[in-house]
């Protein structure tokens, strides 16, 4: 993996969850949602965001939430076909059922089909499936990026990032994609003492949606190879996937491990193993 990083020309990452791993504030952001939820299904709604930290539960990070349904797909990243769901109980529906709704790839578009790529989205579904607005998750989302920049919050730096970041950046390009807005972009990278190492930043990407149009506008204004390129991150969905599928490398961040294999994909438990 050293080797195909050092034999590269761009690198793209991704942010949250990748350059720093931090996940306190995705349990910030569930209990302001619980506490919005009516005081007689509160200790459910907690349990059931506990159930799919533990992967106990049918809705799952690497899952997809299907708004209407309320029910939980399986989705083959590369070729995005619906290959099992199951309603939130964890019944499972039918095969034909299946075909009739899912046929064909499958399209996510943050209104019905919600990629559950990392732990932002397991409050919000959680808060979905008990009939919260969407005001209530947007509201306690702004509310949790206010906690993220007071001194009850501190973010863990990477051993060795940024220096292994300065090293990369004197020969190759450092590109940052987030879906984080651009303000807590910056101010994210001032903390983790990161700034100013990106030759760009596109904040506010809407991935998994927008990565393949992104990516290609990335390589074509590099003028980079797709086989020179290599993303970075933590969520399959939105990073991996989509470059993958590219003819890109790609750096996957998992701690528990993937029994996902490609010519182009290495698999490590924490970005500090990847430098």
């Amino acid at each position: 993996m050293r080797e195909m990083i050092e034999k590269s020309k761009l690198l793209v990452f991704d942010l949250d969850g990748t350059l720093y791993e931090d996940t306190d504030h995705f349990d910030y952001y569930c209990s302001l949602l619980q506490q919005r939820a009516d005081v007689s299904i509160q200790e459910e709604f907690y349990n059931a965001y506990e159930e799919m930290k533990q992967g106990s539960h049918p809705v799952a990070i690497g899952k997809v939430y299907d708004l209407k349904k309320d029910a939980a797909l399986t989705v083959d990243p590369l070729t995005l076909q619906v290959t099992a769901a199951h309603l939130w109980d964890g019944t499972p529906i039918d095969e034909e059922t299946l075909k009739r709704e899912y046929s064909g790839e499958l399209t996510y578009d943050f209104e019905r089909f919600i990629a559950i790529g990392d732990g932002w989205w397991l409050p919000y579904v959680t808060a979905m499936h008990y009939g919260l607005s969407q005001q209530d998750t947007w509201e306690s989302y702004n509310a949790t990026k206010v906690y993220m920049v007071s001194d009850e919050f501190s973010l863990t730096k990477t051993p060795g990032l940024k220096e292994s970041l300065q090293r990369l950046q004197r020969e190759k390009h450092l590109v940052l994609m987030t879906n984080s807005e651009k303000d807590d972009v910056l101010r994210l990278l001032r903390e983790l003492e990161l700034d100013e190492l990106f030759d760009e930043i596109f904040s506010s990407s809407r991935k998994p949606v927008k990565t393949k149009e992104i990516l290609k506008a990335i390589i074509s204004k590099y003028k980079v190879k797709p086989e020179e390129a290599v993303s970075i991150g933590d969520n399959f969905i939105n990073e991996i996937a989509p470059a993958l599928l590219m003819g890109l490398n790609a750096v996957y961040i998992q701690p528990n491990g993937c029994d996902l294999h490609h010519d182009n994909l290495y698999i490590v438990p924490t970005l500090e193993q990847a430098f």
